[in-house]
């Protein structure tokens, strides 16, 4: 016989699986656009290319090149006198490890 003690916890259990669940294929769907996104060149043709775009707007691209402000710094809209250019972005990948515990990478 199964007692209520034992139900409340296979339960608790099942729930907390698959809350973490939705949360990991949430995040992996995440991950595989951010993974897919097309690479482009800091150049001339970058602003037609948005101005072509849906909306005004590329969700996710990985830019590449050095920026440099055209007439005027960006200027933020939520901070009066904040300032600032896109700034160079460094990815640096570490070395996978098989972590045997976690079963993961």
């Amino acid at each position: 016989p199964i007692t209520p003690g034992e139900l409340l916890c296979l339960g608790s259990s099942l729930a907390f699986s698959g809350i973490f669940y939705y949360i990991y294929r949430k995040k992996a769907r995440v991950v595989s656009r951010i993974q897919e996104a097309p690479k482009l060149q800091v150049d001339d043709d970058l602003p037609a290319l948005v101005s072509a775009a849906e909306g005004r707007c590329l969700p996710y691209v990985a830019l590449e090149g050095i920026v440099l402000p055209a007439q005027a710094a960006l200027t933020s809209h939520y901070h009066e006198g904040l300032q600032g250019v896109i700034q160079k972005l460094l990815l640096k990948e570490h070395r996978l490890i098989w972590n045997s515990l976690a079963r993961c990478w």
